[in-house]
């Protein structure tokens, strides 16, 4: 097979130049990396890699930063595999990602297990992410070793060429994007299952450089999974209690919000997407006029 990884990437270059240097240790090398990026003031290719390395510019948006790369690497690759520039693979990921695809014929989408993600908190560093790592692989899992899922966490996902086709990343689902992962993997199901695959394992860095303001990314956190439910390409049993999960975050937090999130930006982006869906107006884009 061959196995392509595509990093769409904003503003963060010292972040990237360490991704793809930590990417020659893999144990199954890509046989490209391409970087995605609005223009060449993102990137820097290194002066030597083990592996090829080309750029792609287009549009600024992780959905349609993702769909220029996908362009040029279809027709070229058996497995494409989206890493975000923050997340920090298993030294046997992409080796591993492509037995899980040569064994199993019917997966269109897998996806890793993240065993640490600083998303979710203040971020972490690489140190973090190398310990978290180690810890993992001395561990043994005591769940299913394969997971269905209703769409694949974008950070770390690999798609089967030949399933994709014609689908693309909706790229109404601007800026950070905001479930465009999960409304391009799921649309893939009815092609082929979507699983994560539990000994495949990384780290998410979750670094805070590059995303969208507080307000913008509220709004897209009820916006979006409207917008989705409505399109048809993702569950309302799924997007709803992820959408009320988060209003409810924010609202809770907002009182006394962490340092590192903008809980009452958020809110506000929440209240103002709820206004706006009440009046029968679904636009995940209107947060560029935020």
């Amino acid at each position: 097979m061959k196995l392509a990884v595509i990093i769409a990437t904003l503003g963060r270059r010292e972040q990237l130049t360490r991704l793809l240097e930590y990417l020659g240790g893999q144990t199954r090398l890509p046989d490209e990396v391409i970087l995605s990026a609005p223009d060449a003031a993102h990137v820097e290719v290194p002066k030597s890699s083990p592996f090829p390395v080309s750029l792609v510019f287009g549009p600024m948006g992780s959905s349609a930063q993702r769909n220029t790369a996908l362009g040029s690497s279809l027709g070229r690759f058996d497995v494409i595999t989206f890493f975000d520039d923050d997340f920090v693979p298993s030294a046997e990921y992409l080796e591993q990602v492509e037995t899980a695809f040569a064994e199993n014929e019917g997966w269109a989408v897998v996806m890793g297990m993240v065993v640490r993600d600083g998303a979710k908190n203040a971020g972490l560093t690489w140190e973090d992410a190398e310990v978290a790592l180690r810890e993992a692989k001395g561990k043994t899992h005591y769940g299913p070793p394969v997971v269905d899922h209703v769409g694949a966490y974008g950070c770390n996902m690999s798609c089967r060429s030949s399933m994709v086709g014609d689908v693309r990343f909706d790229e109404r689902l601007v800026l950070y994007g905001w479930q465009e992962d999960i409304d391009f993997t799921s649309r893939l199901r009815s092609r082929g299952r979507v699983v994560c695959v539990t000994s495949i394992t990384g780290v998410h860095l979750g670094i805070k450089s590059g995303r969208t303001s507080g307000e913008r990314f509220g709004y897209s956190q009820v916006a979006n999974p409207i917008y989705l439910i409505r399109k048809g390409s993702v569950p309302a049993s799924f997007a709803l209690p992820l959408m009320f999960r988060n209003i409810a975050a924010n609202l809770a937090k907002s009182l006394r919000p962490e340092p590192y999130v903008d809980r009452r930006g958020r809110l506000r982006g929440n209240m103002l997407a709820i206004l706006h869906v009440a009046m029968g107006r679904i636009e995940p884009e209107y947060v560029l006029k935020i």
